[in-house]
Formats: structure tokens, sequence, C-alpha cells
């Protein structure tokens, strides 16, 4: 079990002020990063382009109504992989938003360095203090409670560096403070000699994160039960989301999660409508759709988005699977997000860096970057997380309009 040690709830504490956190309803952002540069061509099928089934003849999936396999429909040109069936209903809500050809100006290929980049918020090449998410908490206006950013695993993501205050748990049950038992003013006695200060000067501060405290101990007593209809898988990213589920709902004050979902390497037997690939994308497809359930009556105040490095090469290879490509399909779900479509430009498949292009040792290809990931994320910390010091967050930037959230 995770403890909080005296000290290191103090020094969490010292970040809370007399602000009431109980009455703050904070609009929590969570992020999903698939490792391993996922290949959104065929989660996003541009089954329209009658390119892709030409450069993936044992890859492709099968356009909308052709098997039981096939994709499933969202327009005239997209569709959903087979096993994306339980974000149907996210998108069709008009809550599921896509943004196409996101990427970064990353040529190296590389696993670390382009998931260091984008955790990071930076150019090529440029290297920032701390991660995105953690110069967002250091610059945005308002409190923090010792919950107010959390990554659900064992360690902190590079994007969570630098916060003020950060845990990495896997678990609310890990949640605990190892202090006297007894009653309120027990615990707050312990605190206020830690702090060398008289028992009135902890404050409001101190209650609201004591408050905090019991409404977590309160919820390891009564268990959880998600709303909706909604069952988490047993996978280690349905656990997760269902802890997200638990934290959103206890009101600790959460405003950023980070969850990673691994294995998205895909240079070997890739599958199509089955096969590894496919497990993965079922697997977050019914974990997503579950918090979409689950949190119904919450999704005003929460939003998702999934990421990755990169994506794939659009042409399969000789080991039946995918390369490291450029751009990727970016996802959103939440009431605030301006869904049920599919943004940006189709810039074909006829790309740079075919089995036969002289020019293929110059950097990974793939589907075109026409947005820097940037852009999107920029509009997550203005129009979703209400923190206008995008300059502080992202310095140096100019994003472009993208219009993914209302």
């Amino acid at each position: 079990m995770k403890t909080i040690s005296r000290r290191g709830f103090l020094r969490r504490l010292a970040f809370a002020t007399d602000t009431a956190h109980s009455a703050i309803e904070p609009h929590t952002l969570v992020c999903v990063f698939l490792r391993g540069g996922a290949d959104t061509l065929n989660m996003i099928v541009p089954y329209g382009d009658e390119k892709y089934y030409e450069v993936r003849p044992t890859l492709a999936i099968a356009k909308p109504g052709k098997s039981e396999k096939a994709s499933l429909k969202l327009n005239d040109f997209y569709a959903f992989h087979p096993a994306m069936s339980a974000l149907l209903p996210a998108f069709h809500d008009g809550h599921l938003g896509v943004v196409q050809g996101v990427g970064s100006d990353n040529l190296s290929g590389s696993h670390f360095e382009a998931q260091d980049q984008l955790e990071h918020g930076e150019s090529f090449g440029t290297k920032l203090g701390g991660g995105w998410l953690g110069r967002h908490l250091h610059s945005r206006p308002g409190n923090m409670t010792p919950l107010s950013a959390v990554a659900i695993g064992k360690s902190l993501p590079e994007a969570l560096r630098g916060a003020p205050s950060a845990s990495a748990l896997t678990s609310v049950d890990e949640v605990k403070l190892n202090l006297p038992r007894g009653n309120t003013r027990d615990v707050a006695r312990a605190l206020s000699k830690l702090y060398a200060a008289d028992i009135d000067v902890l404050g409001t501060a101190g209650k609201d994160t004591l408050d905090l405290l019991g409404r977590i101990d309160k919820l390891k007593k009564i268990g959880y039960k998600p709303d909706g209809g909604a069952s988490y898988s047993d996978t280690s990213f349905g656990a997760s989301l269902r802890e997200v589920g638990r934290l959103v709902k206890a009101d600790v004050g959460l405003e950023v999660v980070c969850i990673d979902h691994d294995n998205w390497d895909t240079h070997f037997f890739q599958g199509g409508a089955e096969g590894q690939q496919a497990t993965n994308i079922e697997d977050l497809s019914n974990g997503l759709g579950a918090l979409y359930k689950d949190l119904k009556h919450q999704m005003h105040r929460t939003t998702i988005v999934v990421m990755t490095e990169f994506g794939r090469r659009s042409y399969e290879n000789s080991s039946m699977g995918t390369d490291h490509g450029r751009g990727f399909a970016l996802m959103a779900i939440g009431e605030k997000v301006k869904g049920g479509r599919v943004i940006g430009n189709w810039a074909g498949l006829k790309e740079p860096g075919l089995v036969d292009d002289p020019l293929a040792f110059l950097g990974p290809s793939g589907l075109h970057v026409e947005l820097d990931y940037r852009s999107v994320l920029t509009e997550v910390v203005r129009d979703l997380l209400g923190n206008k010091n995008t300059a502080t967050v992202f310095p140096g930037f100019r994003p472009q309009p993208v219009g993914l959230f209302a």
C-alpha cells in the first residue's frame, strides 16, 4: 500500500490555500498516451480512399457493410475499426471528435525522442523545463489539492514533470495519510505541530484537505459501483479507467490524470480486423466506452484526449506489419468536444518513403503532418482548462486554429 508521509503530505498541503476546494468543480482532463506509435490509419479507416487498400493488401479494414468484420461507418469517407463499437455512442452523441494528420516535426523515428518531445510540449531539438502539463499547473490560476494531478501507474510521466504537486498511484485504495488515529482535531493538532504553528493558523486549507481525505476514506469503505450500466474490463487499462471514474466522482479536485496504454509498436504480424492490434484497439475502445457511460453525468466537466508519439507508414511491410510513420489521428471525448466529425484535410496516401523512394532515408514517412500537436494541446489548456497563459505552457509556439472544443 502506498502511504503519503507526513512531510510529503505537508508539501502538497502547502499548495492548498484558504479557498474551499470542495466548492470548486474543476474540469478534469484525462490524457491517454498510446505508447509505441499507434497505427491510427487502421483505427480511423479512410475507406473512401482506394489507395488505402492498394498499399495495405492484407492489413486494410474492409469497407462498411462488406462483412462481419467490416469497418463501422462514421461518414462517407471515414469509419471506425470494427473493434471500436463501444465508442460509436460517443461519436453519434456528438461528444467524440477526431483530428486527422496531427504530429510533430520529429523525423528521428525514435520512440523515446518522440515521446519526450510530445510530453515536454516542445519542437524538435529544443529542450524545455518540465512537461507541458507541469507548466500548465504552475501557470494556471487557482489552487491545488493533493490529488489535483495524478498518474495512474507506478511512475509520473514526463508530461507531469515540474508540476507543483503530482501523485502516481494504481488505485484510490493506496491513498493513505499516516497520522495518529482519532477525531479531526487530533489530526489537526498533528499537522499544526509539524507546521510549528498554532492550530488556528492551519485554517481552511488544512480543513479542506482533511475533508478530501475523508471523502477518499468513505469511497474506500463503500466500494465502487459504476453508473450507466458501465462495465470495466479486468485488463490493466480497464482497471485504470475505473479508478479515474472513482476519483472524478469523489470530487477530490482532480484536474489532470495521465494513463499509458502500451504495446502499439506493430512491426510484425499486426493483423487487420483481428490480431495483435485489434486486441489493443478493443481494449482501448471498451475502456473509454465504459468511462463515457460511467461518467455520463460528469462529462460536462470531463474530457479525454487520446494521442500517440507518431503514426505508422501507410504501406504494410514484408512482415505483415507497419513501420514508424509520421502523422496520426488524435481523439477527444467529452461534452465540450465539437464531436461527431473528423477534423482536418485528408492529404492522401501518395506519400514519400515507399519502398522504391530514394529519399526514404531522410526519415519516417506516413500520413502527412497537417497540424502540429501543440495546436490541439493549446486549445486543451486554454478552452478546457481555462489557462490563458498558453505562451508559458508552449513558449515560442504559434498555434493554428483547430476548433475541436466548444
